[in-house]
């Protein structure tokens, strides 16, 4: 199918499963709620839904208005799409920061242990003593009962209205680059300030994700929209691509999360 020619090989999958999604909403006119995606992944979806033969729509909701984990409805044009259609839950719990440092990495691990996908968590929040999940509803129940401590530290969840969700503000710093080629080594090196030796190595050790999955890659040509991160250097996106200088270097735009 040419539709395979504007993505990468490891995409592929999941393009199948989103062709299914749509498919499946154009046969029973009923709309189809997903899991958690990411940025890239809801992208995609957006994308293949234009070209499908019906009218269909995509909504996205992840709790709050800078969410970058959402679920994600297909819909018939007709239909009523409000947020209880997302069906999200959003559970609290607190624990004294001043005796014990919990992160993002931490909370996910007491999920992940309890054998919940990822797929089924949005966005997680844990700082200032306060950590608030976003979740598919129907494992709310279970992770209310299951979930009592995180790296050995006693927590109470409870469930609280979206509405009680702190609004996390992105900062991204754009700015203009000048690289030789759209090569993942050659980007990393220009938005982070490296010797290509350098962005070579940690490409190579495994540091560097494209589009929230590991790439060993260096070689990996990037395209508008890629989502980067660095293992301590924060994470990054190609925002555009804008041509070719008179010394045939490429212009790109560039934006790096504050």
């Amino acid at each position: 199918m040419e539709i395979y020619q504007h993505y990468r090989k490891e995409e592929h999958s999941f393009i199948d499963q989103a062709l299914s999604w749509i498919n499946r909403v154009e046969k029973t006119y009923q709309m189809k709620v997903t899991d958690f995606l990411n940025p890239r992944e809801q992208q995609i979806v957006e994308t293949l839904a234009r070209t499908s033969m019906e009218e269909l729509r995509v909504y996205k909701h992840g709790g709050s208005v800078n969410a970058e984990r959402r679920r994600v409805i297909i819909a018939p044009m007709y239909d009523e799409v409000t947020d209880d259609s997302f069906q999200l839950t959003l559970l609290q719990g607190s624990y004294h920061d001043k005796f014990v440092s919990l992160g993002h990495r931490d909370v996910m691990g007491s999920f992940l242990s309890l054998g919940i996908k990822r797929q089924k968590l949005g966005d997680i929040m844990a700082e200032n003593g306060l950590i608030q999940i976003i979740m598919a509803e129907e494992i709310a129940p279970f992770i209310l009962t299951n979930l009592t401590a995180i790296k050995k530290t006693r927590i109470r969840l409870e469930e609280r209205p979206l509405s009680s969700l702190v609004e996390r503000k992105t900062n991204w710093d754009e700015s203009n680059q000048i690289v030789s080629s759209l090569r993942l080594d050659s980007v990393v090196k220009a938005i982070y300030k490296l010797s290509r030796k350098d962005a070579a190595e940690m490409i190579s050790k495994g540091l560097v994700k494209v589009n929230y999955k590991v790439s060993d890659d260096r070689k990996l040509i990037l395209n508008a929209g890629d989502m980067l991160s660095l293992r301590g250097k924060g994470r990054s996106k190609l925002v555009d691509i804008n041509g070719r200088t008179k010394k045939d270097k490429l212009s790109i735009t560039t934006a790096l999360l504050k």
